[in-house]
């Protein structure tokens, strides 16, 4: 193919009030996009898209905005996939400025977004650019796409979940697939997630009877009976982890039982969990591991409700890992550590559609907490390591 491939300096990453991924950030941090709102924020990386030749295909599912952008019809297809939703503020007298003024000060970029994941989206957008500047014939052999959804921090139901049926319907294919969650510690480029365990809600309903506690022989407490069973839930040992994955944890997260008389036995005790697994596990391997425990004829009447929140998955090694690994060092000087850990990101839906796919970010120490915020070297340095992840991913 023959193409212009340019050597990268280093970027100087010094504040500028003109830099380009800067001010792209301060836009979408003005668009207060609480889920499911989205308030004209999509609209601005679209306009960019479409000035770099994108074709876009704006998809509202329900009350959701999304969008998928491509560039190019053959060849490899690498998109960048993200998010325009954010969490709320919170209390806005805890913030150091107003949290949608998009403030710079000492060196950073403040306000909700900033990094969870505004400040990544801005870096794909401006390294796109300045990819396809270097390179304008790029499309006529390969492909660049975005995928942008307005309903990550949500339930994610018309989210990235119903874009990806559209791919599906459309015959839309993503080779490679780099989702800009903050997934860096202490410093730009210390980590990125290779893989992510799978989340199942869970609750446990127990039968009791209700009555007076004056007269236990007349009720049948369902918190006593099921307490045993709780303990031994607890207790299973669903695998024991592996080289990429800790062992799968169950955890309760709340437990319910009467309406707080001090006088009543309640009828019933509801049991909330959540279980993060390993890929050594199925939905269908837990569901039996735990009924085999509630199963026993000495503990109470139950109804389970299982509700699979993701899939874990581990992306596969090839062009793309490499590519990222390669672009962290040129640019960063220091290699990433892999973990899949954390919660759960819209790759987890991405992820079994696309087997090259990887989370790479901003540091996000201060995501969905009062302050958020980046460095203002950090949006231009990884400006530069998507650019050369580019570079190094066709070329």
């Amino acid at each position: 193919m023959p193409v212009h491939v340019q050597k990268l300096p280093l970027m100087n990453c010094s504040v500028s009030s003109n830099s380009p991924v800067v001010e792209l950030a301060q836009a979408l941090i003005k668009t207060p996009s609480i889920t499911p709102q989205d308030l004209g924020c999509q609209e601005i990386i679209i306009k960019r898209l479409k000035a770099m030749g994108f074709k876009v295909y704006p998809l509202r599912f329900g009350v959701v905005e999304n969008f998928y952008a491509r560039l190019g019809n053959s060849g490899k297809n690498f998109c960048f996939a993200g998010h325009t939703d954010v969490v709320a503020p919170g209390d806005n007298s805890g913030w150091r400025s107003d949290p949608f003024a998009a403030e710079i000060k000492d060196g950073h970029l403040w306000g909700r977004g900033a990094c969870d994941m505004k400040g990544a989206i801005a870096s794909m957008v401006v390294a796109f650019e300045k990819f396809l500047k270097a390179n304008p014939n790029f499309s006529k052999d390969n492909s660049l796409s975005f995928l942008i959804t307005g309903d990550e921090e949500g339930d994610a139901v018309d989210g990235t979940v119903r874009v990806l049926d559209w791919l599906n319907d459309n015959n839309e294919k993503l080779d490679y697939c780099l989702v800009g969650e903050p997934t860096c510690v202490a410093k730009l480029g210390d980590c990125l997630k290779n893989g992510r365990r799978g989340s199942i809600n869970g609750v446990i309903n127990f039968q009791g009877k209700q009555g007076h506690v004056a007269y236990p022989h007349l009720a049948d407490n369902p918190i006593h009976k099921a307490s045993p069973a709780l303990v031994k839930l607890t207790a299973i040992k669903f695998d024991e982890g592996d080289e990429h994955f800790p062992a799968t944890s169950m955890q309760f997260t709340n437990i319910k039982a009467g309406d707080g008389s001090t006088n009543v036995v309640p009828g019933t005790l509801e049991a909330g969990f959540n279980i993060r697994f390993s890929p050594q596990n199925t939905p269908e391997s837990l569901e039996k591991k735990i009924r085999a425990v509630l199963d026993d004829p000495d503990h109470p009447d139950y109804k389970l409700t299982l509700k699979l929140s993701g899939l874990p998955f581990l992306s596969q090694d090839g062009t793309l890992r490499s590519a990222l690994d390669k672009s962290i060092k040129e640019s960063l000087k220091h290699e990433a550590q892999s973990s899949t850990g954390g919660g759960t990101s819209d790759a987890r839906f991405i992820s079994q559609v696309c087997a090259q796919t990887i989370e790479f970010g901003l540091v996000g120490s201060s995501m969905h907490k009062l302050n958020e915020g980046v460095a203002i070297a950090d949006l231009e340095e990884l400006t530069q390591v998507y650019h050369r992840l580019l570079v190094n991913v066709f070329f």
